[in-house]
C-alpha cells in the first residue's frame, strides 16, 4: 500500500483533450490505471466524461475532468489553469480533441472549414502553447499530438480533414527542432482506421473492404493507439517523429 502511495506522488501529470469518447477515453483510462495523474478535457460529452471519472475514482485513480472548448483560446487557459491548481504541474499534453467531414471539396462551406481549423489544428496551437511556459520552466516535457494517416497520404473526399492533420505533423517535427534543447519531445501519432464512432459511418461491408487492404487482416482498436502513447511517454529519446499505427495499411 505505501509503495502505490509513493508511485501516485510521483507520477506525471497528463492532460488529454477530448477525453470522453474513442480514443481519447481509452488513452485516458490506460494512463490513469498506470497511475498517472490525469485531466480528461470533454467538450460536450459530460455524461461520458463523468462516468470514467467516476469508474476510475472506484478504482483508486486519480482523475479530474474539465470542460472546455479547446477551440477557444481563453477556455484554453482556464483548462492549463485548472490542471496546475489540482497538481501543481504539467508534465505530458496529449492533443487528441477533433472532429471528422466526409465532403466534395467543391461542397465545403467557408464555416466548415474554419470550424475544422478551429478544432483540429488551431486548438492544437492553443493548448501546446498554454503548457510551454512550465515545462520549459522544468527543462521537462512530453506533448503528443495524435494525427491520422489521412495527414500522410491524404484521403479523398476529406480534404479539410487531410489539411488539419498534415498541419499537425508539420507542426510536431518544427516543434520537436525548437524545443529540444529545453528537453521537451514532440512526436505524433496517426492512426490507420480504428474501431470508434467517428467511423460508425461506414457501412459493414465497407469495414470488410478495408480490413482486406490492412496486412495485419484487423481494424485497429483504440488500445492500440493508447499503448503507443504510453510508450512515448516513457521514451527518452524519441521525438520529433510521424508514428503509423495502422497495422501496416500504409508502409
Amino acid at each position: 500500500m505505501e509503495g502505490n502511495r509513493e508511485k501516485n506522488i510521483v507520477a506525471k501529470v497528463v492532460i488529454v483533450t477530448g477525453g470522453s469518447r474513442g480514443i481519447g477515453a481509452e488513452i485516458v483510462k490506460q494512463l490513469a490505471m498506470e497511475n498517472y495523474n490525469v485531466v480528461l478535457n470533454y467538450h460536450q460529452s459530460e455524461k461520458q466524461a463523468k462516468e470514467i471519472q467516476n469508474n476510475l475514482l472506484e478504482k483508486g485513480k486519480n482523475i479530474e475532468i474539465f470542460q472546455a472548448d479547446v477551440s477557444k483560446r481563453d477556455e484554453v487557459k482556464k483548462l492549463v489553469e485548472f490542471t496546475k491548481q489540482k497538481f501543481k504541474t504539467i508534465d505530458v499534453l496529449i492533443n487528441n480533441a477533433g472532429i471528422s467531414q466526409e465532403k466534395l471539396f467543391t461542397q465545403i462551406e467557408d464555416e466548415e472549414w474554419n470550424n475544422m481549423l478551429n478544432t483540429n489544428l488551431n486548438s492544437v496551437f492553443y493548448c501546446t502553447q498554454e503548457v510551454l511556459p512550465e515545462m520549459i520552466k522544468k527543462q521537462n516535457g512530453c506533448i503528443i499530438n495524435i494525427s491520422s494517416i489521412w495527414g500522410i497520404t491524404g484521403g479523398s473526399c476529406e480534404v479539410a480533414y487531410s489539411t488539419v492533420k498534415a498541419g499537425i505533423n508539420g507542426m510536431t517535427k518544427a516543434l520537436a527542432k525548437e524545443l529540444g534543447p529545453s528537453q521537451i519531445r514532440v512526436n505524433s501519432i496517426a492512426p490507420g482506421i480504428i474501431d470508434t464512432q467517428m467511423n460508425d459511418n461506414l457501412s459493414i461491408e465497407e469495414k470488410e473492404e478495408i480490413q482486406k487492404e490492412i496486412p495485419l487482416n484487423r481494424i485497429g482498436k483504440p488500445i492500440d493507439i493508447a499503448k503507443c502513447v504510453k510508450w512515448l511517454i516513457e521514451d527518452e529519446y524519441t521525438t520529433g517523429q510521424v508514428i503509423s499505427v495502422n497495422g501496416g495499411w500504409y508502409i
